[in-house]
């Protein structure tokens, strides 16, 4: 097989991406936006010594499950992977993802519960991140094309809020008027880079990452922005000048509005400001730290150890029917907000955050912790790389009893579960399986949330319990 080389095949599987999986010639052929049991007609496009990439050029017999999808851009722009499916089979599709990645991962076979589904199966993102890039055909507001800074230009998004058009239309008007030039980020060049945008309650915050904090015609911007969205709205200039594919530099300039807005979840108020982070969809969300709480099952004798705690939002519902809870951040800014939430929701007295990296800090917490309390409980809620080793390690050390971990990654949560468990370990650098392992831990609950509906991206939350 090389590339271009063009066949029929049939669709045997999906792979974690959702790209369709095909054998053809003793080559495994990853094919995007196509179903198991299709026969297409496919491009190959890239071939490797383990794999092969390919286009379908023409679905010759399509699966009941698919459908026509709503969005226009669908297979350009890289947001969704799989607005071509039925939306239960979606769900399906992930929780097949998510056992098959245990097994192949970390050789355990999963008791997974159903998918929890959020309120809308569209127009359910509450943030927005808009590239601005120059063109032959002048400014262009869009999204990046899949693997690539190629923007596709875009007029509204459909998994975003209803306010994701008017925004658009907004910037679109003033860089008409003005002449704004878009990012080439070829000669690190242009005027506007990025805009991004966050909804709190029917509040936004509007940043508009540029290259001069001089840029032309910003109060007429707040004017068109007035014009167009219909909420309550504060705008942001953020500089950056750097050739980096980091979005915002350190200098952030209130132009018009609040500084931030207050927002609630599970009882617990909170503030969210132009950098404060916060998860894409809210009934998701609220479902899983709800179920989070549930699994810690928290009384008057139980700390809670809150490792990668961000803001604070999840310490805090935690910290109320627990002893105390105690929040781990690696951003000073991110523990700042964790220690105003407290003091907001007067759980100040019962939580406590440490700023540092979560491999260096939790070790010695954990065995302060255990020598004081018997009922310690772990909480992980780590980036997508997943939880450094000496984090894991520190954890088999302390005979913790309970273990709740939150992903965005299966692979990397099959992995440190695995590694939790007993049935990995790591030597000389190397992930590797055991044989006839003595399990640690017993996988109690194993549940995906599909935070990102349309797309190939899930949320899951885990719970382990010493065996």
């Amino acid at each position: 097989m090389k590339k271009n080389d063009e066949f029929i095949g049939i669709v045997c599987g999906i792979n974690s991406n959702g790209e369709g999986i095909i054998k053809q010639d003793g080559t495994v052929v990853f094919v995007p936006f196509t179903l198991c049991g299709e026969k297409v007609r496919v491009k190959v496009l890239k071939v490797s010594s383990k794999c092969a990439y390919g286009k379908a050029l023409e679905i010759l017999t399509p699966a009941d499950v698919r459908i026509r999808p709503k969005c226009p851009v669908f297979t350009k722009c890289g947001g969704c992977q799989l607005q071509h499916i039925k939306y239960l089979n979606q769900l399906k599709i992930k929780e097949e993802s998510i056992q098959t990645t245990f097994r192949k991962v970390a050789g355990l076979d999963v008791n997974l519960m159903p998918a929890v589904r959020g309120d809308n199966e569209f127009r359910y993102r509450n943030k927005l991140q808009l590239p601005v890039c120059a063109s032959q055909n002048g400014t262009l507001i869009g999204f990046y094309a899949e693997n690539s800074h190629r923007v596709i230009p875009i007029t509204d998004c459909l998994i975003n809020a209803p306010w994701t058009e008017d925004v658009i239309k907004a910037f679109n008007e003033y860089i008409e008027e003005f002449n704004i030039l878009g990012y080439d980020e070829n000669t690190n060049s242009g005027e506007l880079r990025e805009i991004t945008v966050k909804e709190i309650k029917g509040s936004l915050i509007i940043t508009a990452v540029v290259l001069d904090k001089k840029i032309r015609g910003i109060e007429r911007l707040v004017e068109i922005i007035k014009k167009n969205v219909k909420y309550e709205f504060s705008l942001y200039l953020n500089v950056n000048k750097k050739d980096t594919n980091v979005i915002f530099g350190k200098e952030f300039i209130l132009v018009y509005g609040s500084p931030d807005y207050t927002g609630d979840m599970l009882g617990i108020r909170y503030k969210i400001g132009v950098q404060s982070f916060m998860q894409v969809n809210n009934s998701v969300c609220s479902k899983l730290y709800s179920t989070v709480r549930q699994l810690v099952s928290a009384n008057k004798d139980t700390v809670v150890i809150d490792a990668y705690s961000g803001a604070g939002l999840m310490t805090a519902i935690l910290a109320e029917n627990a002893k105390k809870a105690i929040g781990i951040e690696i951003v000073q800014e991110a523990v700042d907000c964790a220690n105003q939430l407290a003091k907001m929701n007067k759980l100040d007295q019962k939580i406590s955050n440490y700023q540092g990296k979560c491999e260096e800090i939790l070790p010695d917490i954990i065995a302060k912790e255990k020598k004081e309390n018997a009922d310690v409980c772990v909480v992980l809620d780590p980036p997508r790389k997943g939880c450094d080793i000496k984090v894991i390690n520190a954890i088999l050390k302390s005979d913790i009893d309970k273990i709740v971990y939150v992903s965005c990654k299966p692979s990397t949560l099959a992995r440190d579960v695995g590694l939790l468990v007993g049935t990995l370990e790591q030597i000389d650098g190397q992930i590797k399986r055991v044989e006839n392992p003595t399990l640690r831990y017993e996988i109690s609950y194993v549940r995906p949330f599909d935070m990102f509906a349309q797309t190939k991206h899930v949320e899951s939350v885990v719970c382990l319990t010493r065996k």
